[in-house]
């Protein structure tokens, strides 16, 4: 038969779309054509194919061949295809039995010489070659990517010559040794069981109760805060404490995570278990903050999926670019929308940003000059847009730490251990109760779990009235009430009898102090500018 049918995977976005590799040989002049909209680096495949045959002992056909990539409307790009094009014109020439590549993708660059070469976005391939039930054959430098599926049909090989040996000699390729950071469910206890030492025992911050504060209500309840202070009050230490408080990932959400970067080109295997933190530089552009490109690539939205995007230096992005933030927030994913083909890349990441409050940063620090006249501050200032804004469900103002407090040995309440413990405890109760952390609770479900008392309700109103607080804004409020709530609930704090007598807390409701503790982390004290 000149005829061979085999299967291969092309990457879109983070999506690994089955492409049907068909090779046709005939009569006629010599000749090589690939169609199906393949891309500069696709085209050249034949040129690779043609060495990789020959420096590898086989014979390549002297027949007119024609190659189809189909579908031929899915952009097709790099090298992932020259395995699956050289396997099936042997395949076509009869130089391999076409019925043991029934059922059989394969993922491969070749060398001239035969040798094959990783390549990116393996492991959306594997997981998605999972799902139909076929087998893959894909690089042996890509083995971890493989071993972090953990999927028994994959098979690497590390030269064209290995695999025809395989096919028709029956010769064992080489098994895939689990990774071994693979697990069904990663602990989420912090400390490693090597060194017996607690990593959170570092964190050592002085003073800064409310931002400390702020910082477990975030990490409690999946929200975005902003920390808004002079250079040097720990806002930077903050942040890196509470990617330290944040549960531990499910194999689920690890391989979510390994497969967006596998997309980009990144590694996937160190640490893969770890909430990803991304804090791009403030002259970072729209499409690195985004994605986006000629081939449409994650940014860092994306690479922060499931875990925290840090923007440090918050006025100093460019508003245009923090614009572009706005959607993703809302929508937990980002489209991104080319002439021939539209990609969607998830982006349900938490946001955590800091910043000074005018531009010499000390314009909130007693005791200190600020050189900043009004209007500069409120120049400065502007560049943060008011709907960025309302999208922060905390604000938090910091200020420096005094002379005594920062040169008195270090002492720190706070048990970070078992803060953290809480944490996790909290949101495997709303992950268990209601399907999703409160960041994430829509409007009917708010009005179901978020229910408020007569004095509540009464106090809410006052706030909205005065503080002319939006319906996002309200609605970010009580999901903060709601976590603070939960934390309560699950810290052990006994329970006071409220204005209607209930002193049971067996139900979790939303008490006064709840409410104000909410309502005060969305007002700023010291810029008005920063109110919500």
């Amino acid at each position: 038969m000149s005829i061979a049918t085999v299967y291969s995977r092309a990457i879109v976005g983070v999506q690994a779309l089955e492409v049907t590799v068909e090779t046709h040989l005939s009569n006629g002049l010599p000749g090589f054509a690939i169609v199906g909209l393949p891309e500069t680096a696709v085209k050249e495949s034949k040129e690779r194919v043609r060495s990789a045959l020959l420096n590898s002992g086989l014979d390549f056909p002297t027949r007119r061949i024609t190659v189809n990539l189909a579908p031929a409307d899915i952009p097709k790009a790099g090298g992932r295809f020259d395995l699956a094009i050289a396997i099936s014109i042997l395949a076509a020439s009869g130089q391999i039995p076409l019925a043991k590549l029934r059922a059989l993708e394969l993922v491969g660059e070749l060398a001239l010489d035969g040798t094959v070469r990783p390549v990116h976005g393996v492991l959306p391939s594997i997981l998605a070659a999972q799902r139909t039930g076929r087998s893959i054959v894909l690089p042996a430098s890509n083995v971890e990517e493989i071993a972090l599926a953990d999927y028994t049909g994959s098979a690497a090989v590390s030269s064209l010559a290995q695999y025809l040996a395989y096919l028709l000699q029956g010769t064992e390729l080489p098994t895939v040794q689990q990774f071994a950071g693979n697990s069904a469910r990663v602990s989420d206890n912090p400390c490693s069981a090597d060194s017996g030492k607690d990593p959170l025992a570092e964190y050592r911050i002085q003073g800064q109760a409310q931002a400390k504060r702020a910082v477990q209500i975030a990490a409690a309840g999946g929200h975005n805060l902003l920390m808004v202070g002079p250079p040097g009050c720990g806002k930077t230490l903050l942040a890196q404490l509470m990617v330290k408080l944040l549960p531990g990932l499910s194999k689920e959400q690890a391989l979510e995570i390994a497969s967006i970067r596998s997309v980009a080109n990144l590694p996937v295997a160190a640490q893969w278990w770890q909430r990803p933190i991304r804090a791009p530089h403030h002259s970072a552009t729209a499409v690195a903050l985004v994605g986006g490109g000629t081939r449409a690539r994650p940014g860092e939205i994306s690479l922060a999926h499931n875990g925290v995007l840090f923007l440090d230096e918050l006025a100093e992005f460019k508003p245009s670019v923090l614009d572009c933030l706005r959607e993703p927030l809302e929508s937990g994913c980002i489209t991104i929308s080319r002439a021939n083909y539209q990609v969607v890349f998830p982006a349900q990441f938490q946001l955590l940003a800091a910043m000074n409050p005018c531009p010499c940063g000390q314009a909130s620090n007693p005791g200190s000059n600020c050189r900043c006249s009004p209007e500069k501050v409120n120049r400065y200032l502007s560049k943060i847009s008011g709907p960025l804004l309302d999208r922060f469900d905390l604000i938090v103002q910091m200020s420096s730490v005094g002379r005594d407090e920062l040169l008195a040995p270090v002492q720190d309440s706070e048990d970070w251990l078992s803060v953290r413990n809480n944490i996790v405890s909290c949101q495997q109760f709303q992950l268990d109760k209601r399907g999703k952390l409160n960041r994430a609770l829509k409007q009917a479900e708010l009005e179901e779990c978020a229910q408020l008392g007569k004095e509540e309700m009464k106090l809410l109103a006052g706030a909205m009235e005065r503080f002319r607080l939006s319906a996002r804004t309200v609605h970010r409020i009580l999901r903060v009430a709601r976590t603070i709530a939960d934390m309560r609930k699950h810290s052990g704090e006994r329970v006071i009898a409220n204005a209607e007598g209930n002193e049971d807390n067996a139900d979790g409701r939303i008490r006064k102090q709840d409410l104000l503790e909410a309502i005060a982390f969305r007002r700023s004290q010291l810029v008005p500018e920063l109110a919500a």
